[in-house]
């Protein structure tokens, strides 16, 4: 039989639908789907899609048995190397990473490794009844600082290893990036949820409302009889451009735009949070976080969304999926443009105008690409005289984010680079003894999958460490 050069399409709700509601666009993939497009597979005998994956899951492995139609064996294979198989089949980049290296990509389209790893973790969560079960302890305690990829892979593998571990959790839900930063219509709660419950019948310990730093520090952590930390806290310190009008009504982070609507719920209509709904939006910046709040925006009632990014469609960093579908919703890009101001109202008349200090525009300048910078992409230049102001009352900063200083600053002996990285070495141990870290709060703001392998590197070392000292 003739192999198919396409991967199988996605199933989606259609643009004009989903664009009003908060519900998945992604559909699945149906039992036949993923057994055709597991049959695309070449079982390659050098597995190069293993290596493209940071958890390195054994990927033809899992895709023969859903060949079988074997998914509950496929799932088992995933659950091996990866502790969320169902967020991770929604949110990584499996086109930089393990579908990149796909042997079939040399000349058809790769397999939809993404898509079988959804579809293998949505059947197993729709038909498996059985509760994970905790292993004999060793004796061992381990906390975990943050429960985000990082944070609840670490703890997955520490668990299954009999460690007693606690993840303390500074929000008043588990799940760090992936509940309060990417939306449901990508990613939804309940799926989340489910994974912290698996986590939790192996023994695993969840404390929220719990801020490392304030609440309780790391010395105090080691004082309670923890013998192991992992900091895998994020970085959830929004970045601003510094640009005057920032401080305007209607200006807001990413990271407090998303945080509002997808963990407080601001798009209930009588929200318990505030938040600014309807009008014309920009959205600054070309990431996943951007298309994220742009289609945030649009879902909360806005009347026209846009997306400022500096650099042309080229450089855009955001997944492709994602940008073809805010482009199908409606979300309108301009693309080589920058602000260099946000405006807004104020009546000198009258001071207590209600109308007084809200966004009114963005005054923006053309930009045009220069000579690479350090990284190799080429730098943005400003076009003399272009600026032009864009009409909208509402400006979301989606520009990056780096660490939290706080427990930097309260724990002795913590060494971090210049950008409030916490350092470590190839092991994931930071320059105090018995202390680990991984994902965002070493690199800055990244991939969920780069940060569950973070959080795979840190047990491991764990349990040497612990192991030596028997």
């Amino acid at each position: 039989m003739a192999l198919n050069p396409k991967k199988h399409e996605m199933p989606t709700q259609e643009p004009a639908v989903r664009a009003h509601n908060f519900n998945e666009v992604a559909l699945g993939y149906t039992a036949e789907i993923a057994v055709e497009e597991a049959n695309r597979c070449l079982n390659c005998k050098n597995r190069p899609c293993v290596e493209g994956c940071p958890v390195n899951i054994h990927i033809p492995e899992f895709i023969a048995k859903i060949k079988e139609s074997d998914f509950e064996g496929a799932y088992q294979v995933i659950s091996l190397t990866s502790s969320l198989p169902a967020v991770c089949g929604r949110v990584c980049p499996q086109e930089s990473q393990c579908e990149s290296k796909c042997t079939m990509g040399i000349r058809f389209e790769p397999v939809g490794i993404g898509r079988l790893e959804r579809f293998v973790a949505d059947w197993h969560n729709a038909n498996n009844t059985k509760k994970a079960q905790a292993p004999e302890s060793n004796g061992h305690k381990v906390a975990i600082v943050g429960s985000g990829p990082s944070g609840l892979t670490c703890a997955g593998d520490l668990a299954k290893k009999g460690y007693k571990v606690s993840v303390f959790e500074a929000l008043h839900t588990a799940g760090g990036v992936l509940v309060y930063g990417i939306p449901e219509f990508r990613l939804p709660k309940a799926i989340v949820a489910k994974e912290v419950e698996t986590l939790k019948e192996l023994g695993v310990d969840v404390e929220t409302n719990v801020v490392i730093g304030k609440t309780l520090t790391i010395d105090e952590l080691f004082e309670m009889g923890f013998e192991a930390v992992f900091v895998g806290s994020g970085a959830g310190l929004p970045n601003f451009m510094g640009i005057p009008g920032e401080s305007l009504k209607g200006v807001y982070s990413a990271n407090e735009f998303l945080t509002r609507s997808n963990l407080m719920k601001a798009y209930r209509e009588t929200p318990d949070t505030p938040i600014m709904k309807g009008g014309k939006v920009a959205i600054v910046g070309g990431g996943n976080v951007a298309m994220d709040a742009a289609r945030t925006a649009l879902r909360l009632g806005a009347d026209k969304v846009y997306i400022v990014y500096r650099r042309s469609m080229d450089e855009l960093p955001a997944r492709k999926e994602e940008v073809e579908h805010a482009q199908e919703e409606g979300i309108e890009f301009h693309l080589l443009r920058n602000p260099v101001e946000i405006l807004g109202y104020q009546n000198p008349d009258d001071p207590r105008d209600p109308k007084n200090g809200f966004v009114t525009g963005m005054k923006v300048i053309k930009m045009e690409l220069g000579e690479p910078d350090e990284r190799g992409r080429r730098r943005p230049v400003p076009v003399e005289g272009s600026e032009y102001t864009l009409d909208v009352n509402t400006v979301v900063i989606a520009i990056g984010t780096s660490p939290n200083p706080l427990i930097k600053n309260t724990t002795k002996g913590l060494e971090v680079n210049r950008r409030g990285g916490i350092i470590i070495n190839e092991d994931g141990l930071t320059s105090r003894e018995g202390v680990y870290a991984g994902g965002d709060a070493v690199t800055g703001a990244a991939t969920v999958i780069s940060a569950m392998g973070a959080g795979k590197l840190a047990a491991k070392s764990i349990d040497e460490f612990l192991s030596a000292k028997e």
